[in-house]
C-alpha cells in the first residue's frame, strides 16, 4: 500500500490536489490529526488490498510538532506501507490574494488582522517539512488542469495506472433527447435502417443479425476506421488535460438499431486497445 502525505501552505492549493487524486483512484482523507495516521495506515492494510494508495491531507492546524508527524510516517513504514510527501506551495502574494478573494481566515490569523505575517510564520513552521517532501508543486501560475497533469505527472510517471481514462460508449436515440451526459456526441443516422427490414425491424443491434447488417457495411467499415484513429488522438490529449473518464454517445433515430452496433463495435475496438471501456444502451428497450 502506498500512502501520499499531502502537505504545505494553507491556501496553496491542497484540496485541488486532493480532488485531483481522488480522480485517480486514490482515497483521500482531509485534515487527519497526526495521531491517527498510523493507526488510519494500519486498518487500511488490514483489509488487504481494498487501499492500496491511500492519500492524508494535513496542515498547520492538524501538526502540532514536525517531529510528531516524521514519528508518525516511520510508524507507517514500519507497518509495511510505502510514504511520500507531496508539498503544495505557492508566493506569499498569491495566497494573500486568494485569502482576500473567498473572505477566509488563515488559520494562523484568526482574528484576521494580520494575513502576510501569518503566512510568512507557516512558511517558517513548515519549512522542515518542505526540506523533507519527496515532490514539491508550486500553485502559483497554475491553473486547475495545470495542476492535475502535475499531480498526475509526477506521481504516476512510468505507472500506467494513473495514465489511464475510462470511456463510457452509451447508444441513444435522437428522438428521445441527447444524453445529458455527453462529451461526445455522433449521429450514425446516415447508415442503413434495420427498422425498414422486415425481419430485423423486431431486433435490436444486440441481435447478431442486425450488428452484421449495420457493421459491415461499407459506410460503416470506414466511419468506424475514423472514429477509432479519431480517439487514439484524442484519448492521450484528454488524459494530459486530467480528465478520467469520457462518455462517448452514439446516436440514430430511435436507439434500437444502428447507435447499438456501433455502440457495440467502439467498445470492442476501445477493449483491445487496452483501453478500460463499457458500453450502455439507454434506448433500447423504447
Amino acid at each position: 500500500m502506498d500512502v501520499l502525505i499531502i502537505t504545505g501552505l494553507s491556501g496553496a492549493g491542497k484540496s485541488r490536489a486532493a480532488a485531483a487524486l481522488e480522480d485517480m483512484d486514490f482515497y483521500c482523507v482531509d485534515n487527519m490529526p497526526v495521531s491517527m495516521m498510523a493507526k488510519f495506515a494500519e486498518l487500511c492494510l488490514a483489509t488487504r488490498g481494498r487501499y492500496e494508495r491511500v492519500a492524508l491531507v494535513t496542515d498547520v492546524r492538524a501538526i502540532d510538532s514536525i517531529a510528531e508527524l516524521f514519528s508518525a510516517l516511520d510508524d507507517i513504514r514500519a507497518a509495511g506501507a510505502g510514504v511520500r510527501i507531496l508539498f503544495v506551495d505557492a508566493d506569499v502574494g498569491t495566497i494573500v490574494k486568494r485569502y482576500k478573494e473567498t473572505r477566509r481566515r488563515h488559520p494562523l490569523d484568526p482574528e484576521g488582522t494580520g494575513l502576510e505575517a501569518a503566512v510568512r510564520r507557516e512558511i517558517e513552521l513548515l519549512a522542515p517539512l518542505r526540506e523533507s517532501a519527496d515532490e514539491i508543486i508550486d500553485t502559483t501560475n497554475l491553473t486547475l488542469g495545470n495542476l492535475q497533469r502535475r499531480v498526475s505527472g509526477i506521481l504516476f510517471a512510468g505507472d500506467s495506472r494513473g495514465r489511464e481514462i475510462g470511456v463510457n460508449v452509451k447508444s441513444f436515440g435522437f428522438k428521445h433527447g441527447l444524453p445529458i451526459e455527453a462529451d461526445l456526441v455522433f449521429d450514425v443516422r446516415f447508415l442503413s435502417n434495420p427498422y425498414y427490414v422486415p425481419e430485423l425491424r423486431d431486433l435490436t443491434g444486440l441481435d447478431e443479425e442486425v450488428y452484421s447488417y449495420v457493421t459491415n457495411s461499407p459506410d460503416a467499415e470506414e466511419f468506424m476506421e475514423r472514429l477509432v484513429s479519431l480517439m487514439d488522438f484524442l484519448l492521450p490529449r484528454y488524459i494530459e488535460e486530467g480528465k478520467r473518464y469520457l462518455s462517448v454517445c452514439i446516436g440514430c433515430t430511435g436507439g434500437r438499431h444502428r447507435s447499438v452496433a456501433i455502440a457495440r463495435a467502439l467498445r470492442e475496438r476501445l477493449q483491445k486497445s487496452g483501453c478500460p471501456a463499457d458500453c450502455t444502451h439507454r434506448d433500447i428497450d423504447k
